[in-house]
């Protein structure tokens, strides 16, 4: 537990928790966090009382307590200690980030996901398994989707023209599908041969896609 520093890293060993006199979960969420900083799991802790530092909760976005950062990723509401164990696994993970956003798209939160890329448009990389992932709920992929549709032409949806045409050739028609409305969302005629090369796509939705996009592509 440490006095407030206002420019603590987001590291992956680091978290914050905000609380409050009145909140029924914030003593249990402390008391595991603090067990956590004890075995060695957390390297250190901020605390916050957000009724003495009120604006320091707003300038984080904080509307309910417990609210719990770790590294990057910002958690909201009770969490067990296993949770907070599995979220502090992921932020020292290359892929951790990818987890998050399929995790705010499963809460129906795309507004938070769009704030992150929003800060850093590398990050729309993290979308790409939810993509990949044929399983991924229908609310997910929706979800990414509709991320994507924002970055359209953008200088971020063309660095992963790459990771998109690796896509298109994935075994499942679904990720074939979406990586052809994907591609066409970059506005690169380089993708051109891409979707070409699914034009006779053993999937009928995939083929419809694929000349759609190619139709949007050349402006038809």
């Amino acid at each position: 537990m440490s006095e407030h520093h206002s420019n603590l890293p987001d590291a992956p060993d680091t978290a914050t928790l905000c609380i409050s006199r009145h909140c029924p979960h914030c003593a249990a969420m402390l008391a595991q966090l603090a067990d956590l900083i004890k075995a060695g799991r957390l390297g250190r802790l901020e605390i916050i009382n957000v009724e003495m530092r009120p604006e320091e909760a707003r300038a984080r976005g904080v509307r309910s307590v417990p609210w719990l950062a770790i590294g990057q990723f910002e958690l909201t509401g009770r969490r067990t200690r296993a949770e907070i164990e599995t979220w502090i696994d992921r932020a020292g993970r290359p892929d951790g980030m990818a987890d998050y956003f399929h995790a705010l798209l499963k809460e129906g939160d795309m507004g938070k996901v769009l704030a992150m890329i929003g800060v850093d448009a590398a990050r729309l990389s993290a979308l790409l398994p939810i993509v990949g992932n044929p399983d991924a709920s229908l609310n997910v992929r929706v979800g990414a989707g509709a991320v994507f549709e924002d970055y359209a032409g953008s200088t971020a949806i063309r660095a992963i023209v790459p990771e998109l045409v690796a896509l298109s050739g994935h075994a499942d028609a679904r990720v074939r599908a979406d990586a052809c409305h994907l591609l066409c969302l970059t506005r690169d005629p380089s993708v051109e041969p891409a979707l070409r090369a699914h034009l006779d796509d053993p999937d009928a939705d995939v083929r419809e896609i694929a000349q759609e996009s190619l139709d949007a592509l050349s402006g038809g």
